[in-house]
């Protein structure tokens, strides 16, 4: 019996990004970032944009692939996919479900895009249309719960006290990043380093979140081309081979107002085990890891989830010197990451591992071989993937 597998059949050939841009600065739409990103990837790639023949997005990308499509002359739409749900937590399916419709011949060359113009279109900041409120607001709106960083800052607050963790370790996380933003002239943060003494200092959000914790708000798009395997080495850069892919989330993730059996869980209890199957690899055999940060606290959880570090340790390993390109333990978030580099809903995390495959990221780790990317911890469904290079097939 044929193995169902996606490992090493499929490779990204292809990344392209706009520039990113504080919250609503773009000069651009939406639909014309999402284009310029397309673009770019094909440049990259070397390929006529015309060539395009499939696309698939997730946190209900608005840019939709049919308008796409005749914007860049393509000569047919065979594909036409979007993950539902799960918001950031979509970024490695996506790229997921792309390779399996190239895997199963739905699709010859697919795009995975994401593009946000928030001066545009509004994510926060604005007070929902009309009088009333639904679903899981309406359980958690009267207790004063109103944004993300207030609703996955208990789930970390909970997760901290089981396991004895300390502030400090979710600071490295934020100096991680932006110790590699510094480096990186694409970021929204370059030039603008982050000290103990400033991370400290820096309001709080919601307890245990400073201001450094949480993301950024950001305008731009990013995207990446796919191809079979069999193709890949007749494009002009080194290929990234897609290695694994699990998407899910734990059980009754989604009962209604933080009464999943697992609350304080970044969502990767059961996904991560299939991530390692698929892959036929373990954390140890990641040489670079780019996680999804809307949070430090997610990060934290899914690297234990993964099997990174044990909860009891955190407090060891997640120290400044374990985080950083070159010679770190386990170098993260190498281009600055969602809180220092741009909040692309995570899709510039896929970029940076292939760039950490081809040799060319701004912070580099020597001789990768293996990349592991983690999206949008602690929603549902969230997803997980593994780059390998040639070696690794």
């Amino acid at each position: 019996m044929a193995e169902h597998t996606l490992r090493g059949k499929v490779a990204v050939v292809g990344i392209g990004e706009t520039t990113y841009y504080k919250h609503s600065q773009s000069p651009d739409p939406e639909f014309v970032l999402a284009l310029k990103a397309i673009l770019a990837a094909c440049e990259d790639a070397g390929i006529n944009p015309r060539d395009i023949d499939s696309f698939a997005s997730y946190a209900n990308d608005r840019n939709d692939p049919s308008r796409l499509s005749a914007a860049l002359g393509c000569k047919e739409l065979r594909l036409s996919n979007m993950q539902w749900g799960g918001g950031g937590g979509g970024g490695a399916a996506a790229i997921g479900n792309a390779a399996a419709a190239i895997v199963t011949g739905q699709a010859e060359i697919a795009v995975v895009y994401r593009a946000l113009a928030q001066g545009q279109f509004q994510r926060y900041g604005l007070a929902q249309a009309g009088g009333t409120v639904s679903g899981d607001n309406a359980l958690i709106n009267p207790y004063g719960i109103f944004v993300p960083a207030q609703r996955f800052a208990l789930k970390i607050m909970r997760y901290m006290h089981e396991h004895g963790i300390k502030q400090e370790a979710l600071r490295a996380l934020a100096l991680a990043s932006y110790h590699h933003a510094q480096s990186n002239p694409r970021a929204v943060m370059y030039g603008r380093p982050l000290t103990e003494e400033a991370y400290e200092a820096s309001r709080w959000i919601a307890e245990p979140y400073h201001l450094f914790d949480c993301c950024m708000e950001n305008d731009g798009a990013a995207a990446v081309v796919l191809v079979s395997a069999e193709r890949a080495k007749d494009f002009k850069n080194k290929p990234a081979y897609v290695l694994s892919v699990a998407q899910g989330s734990d059980h009754r993730n989604a009962a209604r107002s933080f009464n999943a059996p697992d609350f304080h869980s970044s969502s990767f209890g059961p996904v991560a085990p299939h991530l390692w199957e698929m892959a036929k690899l373990g954390p140890k055999d990641v040489d670079v890891l780019q996680s999804y940060e809307n949070f430090t606290g997610g990060v934290l959880m899914s690297l234990t989830e993964h099997g990174f570090v044990h909860p009891d340790e955190c407090n060891e390993f997640l120290k400044l010197e374990n985080l950083i390109a070159p010679s770190g333990k386990l170098p993260l978030n190498t281009s600055g990451g969602n809180l220092a580099e741009c909040y692309m809903h995570g899709l510039e995390l896929q970029i940076e591992a292939v760039r950490q495959l081809r040799g060319t990221a701004t912070s580099q780790v020597p001789n990768a071989k293996v990349a592991g990317v983690i999206a949008g911890p602690m929603v549902t469904p969230v997803s997980t993937m593994i780059f390998g290079s040639e070696e690794t097939l």
